[in-house]
């Protein structure tokens, strides 16, 4: 099979590995703070160690809920942080091969978890999910189109 060179693929692929890498952190950031036993110390030690306000509203808020959680959650959080990683490899890594799978399983991902991200902006919106969710819809319609595209021209000769 001919290797596709494709810009857009790759830039999708680095996405998604981006995505795969701030989720194990997350994952190792949860799974310490369970082990830890003190959620809101250990944090506010990291705080210091990263320079950031303590006093900080921000800082405030996230020390805030993070020190309310129960246990559980901070196993469930790691847990799914890198189930969610683990999908977001196998796509990056299958788009940078250059893989025909990936691109249908990435489209069937992504498209899968539209439904989270719509219900995750109408309850707890931000900028930032605004525009996760708006990559992932063009992510979704440009492997979509892509993939008819190919079909088509598979069914005509012209690959």
């Amino acid at each position: 099979m001919k290797e596709r060179k494709d810009g857009f693929l790759r830039l999708i692929a680095v996405f998604k590995l981006m995505k795969a890498v701030s989720l194990i952190a997350v994952g190792i950031g949860a799974l310490h703070l369970l082990k830890s036993g003190d959620a809101a110390d250990s944090l506010m030690h990291l705080v210091e160690t990263f320079g950031f306000n303590p006093g900080g509203r921000y800082v405030d808020e996230l020390l805030g809920k993070i020190a309310n959680l129960p246990a559980k959650d901070f196993k469930d959080i790691g847990i799914g942080s890198f189930v969610y990683a683990a999908l977001f490899l196998t796509e990056g890594i299958g788009l940078l091969l250059a893989k025909p799978w990936a691109e249908w399983f990435t489209t069937m991902i992504t498209a899968s978890l539209l439904p989270l991200e719509v219900y995750e902006m109408v309850h707890h919106p931000t900028p930032v999910k605004a525009v996760v969710m708006v990559l992932n819809v063009a992510i979704v319609v440009y492997l979509v189109v892509r993939i008819r595209t190919e079909r088509r021209d598979r069914g005509l000769g012209l690959r």
